[in-house]
């Protein structure tokens, strides 16, 4: 890499590195340390090729969806852990309220299976369609719509007030996407 590729890449990544570790975040069931390693991952794969990169932000999303679906791959074995109860209900009328359901939000998203997790990264918090995530992940559209069914399934079952039709109050409107709360 030449001083202009270097100085590039450093712009790029001073500017680019919150959104991107927001969806390592995502992609890793908010686990901090495991984002920080695979956009670490993730951009030294991109510095190795940063010159001939077109798009150097696409190609680094796709290589942490990509790296996080091999991790998921390798500890597919890993149980899943139980807790004896739900946490409490978070209120919507107050700041405190919101962040309770994020906090929430976050929690189920980390009971979920890092497939399950990924698709739905990947559908609601990075709008991809079907079709690219089938590509991107390597499986069919098929497996992409039952995969984001049963994870949105068990998101709602975790945090109900995800479900307008299930919550007292018609729940928080979100309906089959629960991106709002991420953000």
């Amino acid at each position: 890499m030449n001083d202009e590729e270097e100085r590039r890449f450093r712009e790029f990544v001073a500017a680019r590195s919150p959104a991107l570790m927001r969806t390592a975040t995502l992609l890793t069931g908010g686990d901090t340390h495991a984002a920080e390693d695979l956009l670490q991952t993730a951009l030294a794969k991109a510095a190795g090729r940063w010159g001939r990169l077109e798009s150097p932000e696409a190609y680094l999303r796709q290589v942490l969806y990509r790296q996080q679906v091999s991790l998921w791959r390798l500890l597919r074995t890993r149980r899943e852990t139980t807790v004896a109860e739900l946490p409490d209900a978070a209120g919507r009328e107050d700041a405190a309220g919101a962040a309770e359901l994020r906090i929430l939000v976050r929690r189920a998203l980390a009971r979920l299976t890092a497939r399950q997790r990924t698709m739905l990264v990947l559908r609601y918090f990075e709008d991809c369609p079907e079709g690219e995530v089938a590509e991107l992940l390597g499986c069919s559209v098929g497996t992409v719509r039952s995969t984001t069914h049963r994870a949105l399934a068990k998101l709602r079952a975790l945090v109900p007030e995800l479900d307008p039709a299930a919550a007292p109050g018609g729940g928080l409107g979100f309906g089959n996407s629960p991106v709002e709360v991420w953000k």
